[in-house]
């Protein structure tokens, strides 16, 4: 790793940087470091992650020092097919149906680690199990294709701040800690992926996001009672305080106090608003961008209005509880 992949306090501005628009040749140049063992934050559909090979434990060690990631929370390993995942997990016959219903797309599945796959411990934090997803975006395809090792990618920020959904945000967040940003410009779907982890005996959510729970029980039947031991953190976004702004935050708020930055939904209006017409599909494109702006507000605090919890709903609430924890 470089000197720049581990640094520890990288610069608020971004400045210095190496961003480059996702055409052909920045492609093969990321690609060309993540061979090396260097980072590349690369947009998908969902948010921009943070890229490394998750076959080398030194490349995985810079995720989580440029992070200032727990080394407990385990990652996200990206591949470019089906095929690719079952070369790394046992993938049965319900992973199989989630894949071809949802793949490439926003589903992260936690499966049993195949033996011989060579993804490194630090990716699964010493579990047994492996988060894997087949993203939706062609740069992250590209990049996938070109590098030809499977990468682990989670948000491309500092561990526990607000995800970036543009190479912007993560050049403020990460700064020189990233060897190159590809520009891809906004992603779509602005909030992390659903993970669901698949048991034995049954199959749970463990975070909420645009591939809804509804929606895997209409592949898998309804969820059973087998639901994730709490103490244990077995996925990304489990962590009580996460995706936070760096300001004390108020949910379900109809009004701003003279000291909050509102952040509107719906009929309230707001300093900004989600989706002033009230579309989920819309706020949660657009969460993590107004977070972004209310964190640099001169406002000391942040009040959201409410959000309804149906649908992709309860992935942004999920998302607005963890910054206000």
């Amino acid at each position: 790793m470089t000197g720049n992949s581990s640094s520890a306090n990288p610069p608020a501005n971004g400045a210095g940087v190496d961003i480059r628009a996702a055409d052909a040749p920045a492609i093969a140049f990321a690609a060309e470091l993540l061979r090396s063992g260097r980072l590349v934050a690369v947009p998908t559909e969902t948010v921009y992650g943070l890229a490394a090979r998750a076959d080398s434990a030194e490349a995985v060690a810079g995720i989580y020092r440029a992070k200032g990631r727990p080394d407990f929370n385990p990652l996200i390993v990206h591949v470019p097919t089906l095929a690719a995942a079952e070369a790394l997990a046992v993938v049965d016959g319900r992973a199989r149906a989630l894949a071809e219903a949802f793949w490439p797309g926003p589903l992260t599945l936690v499966l049993p680690l195949r033996s011989g796959s060579g993804i490194t411990p630090a990716v699964t934090a010493g579990l047994s199990t492996v988060a894997l997803r087949c993203p939706d975006h062609p740069v992250m395809q590209a990049v996938l294709s070109e590098a030809r090792v499977p990468l682990a990618a989670p948000s491309a920020n500092r561990s526990g701040a607000v995800s970036p959904t543009t190479a912007r945000h993560v050049a403020g967040s990460l700064g020189v800690a990233v060897d190159l940003v590809l520009d891809g410009g906004a992603t779509r779907a602005g909030i992390e992926s659903t993970i669901v982890a698949l048991r034995p005996h049954g199959w749970a959510v463990l975070r909420p996001g645009p591939v809804t729970e509804h929606q895997i029980a209409a592949v898998l039947g309804t969820c059973s009672d087998v639901m994730p031991n709490s103490a244990l953190i077995e996925a990304p976004g489990q962590l009580a305080s996460h995706y936070a702004p760096g300001k004390p935050v108020r949910l379900a708020a109809s009004t701003a106090a003279p000291d909050e930055f509102l952040i509107g939904f719906g009929l309230v209006a707001g300093t900004i608003s989600l989706s002033p017409s009230g579309d989920l599909a819309e706020a949660a494109a657009r969460l993590y961008a107004c977070l972004h702006e209310a964190a640099a507000a001169p406002e000391p605090r942040i009040a959201v209005a409410p959000v309804p919890e149906a649908g992709i709903g309860e992935a942004i609430n999920d998302r607005l509880r963890r910054a206000a924890a």
